[in-house]
C-alpha cells in the first residue's frame, strides 16, 4: 500500500474542519497509508522551511498559488504516476504566511486556484482532492 504524507505547518482548529479532515482520512484509508505530520509555525519561514525538508519523503508536491493549475483528472494522473513508480507521496502545505523557496525548489508545485484559501480550510481540500485522485484512478463514480 502506498504511503502518503501530508506535511501541514499549524494545526487544525475547528471542530468542524477536523471532522471533515477525519473523514477524509478514513476514505483514503482503503487506497494508501495516511500519516500527517503538524509542524508549529515559527518566526522565519526559513525555520519552517528546514522543518518542513525533514519530513519529506519521494516524491513531493508543494500546494503553492504559483504552482501549476491541473483538473482533479491531471492531479489523479500526477498521483497515479508516483503510485506507479512505487514513490511515497509527500504534499505540503505552508502556514498563513507561505513557504521559504527551499522546500519549493526540487518539488512539483501544484494549485488548486488562483484564490487564496485559510491554510487550515487548504487541508481539508487537500485531503478531499488526494480521495477524488485515488477514486478517479480506481475508476469510481465519486468524482462526478
Amino acid at each position: 500500500m502506498v504511503k502518503v504524507h501530508l506535511v501541514c505547518v499549524g494545526k487544525l482548529k475547528e471542530n468542524y474542519l477536523k471532522d471533515a479532515a477525519a473523514e477524509y482520512c478514513k476514505r483514503l484509508s482503503r487506497f494508501c497509508k495516511l500519516d500527517i505530520c503538524e509542524l508549529p509555525e515559527r518566526p522565519t519561514l526559513a525555520q519552517e522551511g528546514e522543518d518542513i525538508k525533514k519530513q519529506l519523503r519521494g516524491r513531493v508536491f508543494v500546494l503553492a498559488v504559483e504552482g501549476k493549475q491541473c483538473t482533479s483528472e491531471e492531479f489523479a494522473g500526477m498521483i497515479g504516476a508516483a503510485c506507479d513508480s512505487g514513490a511515497e507521496l509527500t504534499f505540503v502545505i505552508g502556514s498563513s504566511c507561505g513557504l521559504h523557496e527551499s522546500v519549493k525548489a526540487g518539488a512539483q508545485l501544484v494549485s488548486f486556484s488562483k484564490m487564496t484559501f485559510p491554510h487550515q480550510l487548504m487541508r481539508v481540500i487537500a485531503l478531499e482532492q488526494i480521495y477524488r485522485g485515488f477514486m478517479i484512478n480506481a475508476g469510481a463514480e465519486y468524482h462526478k
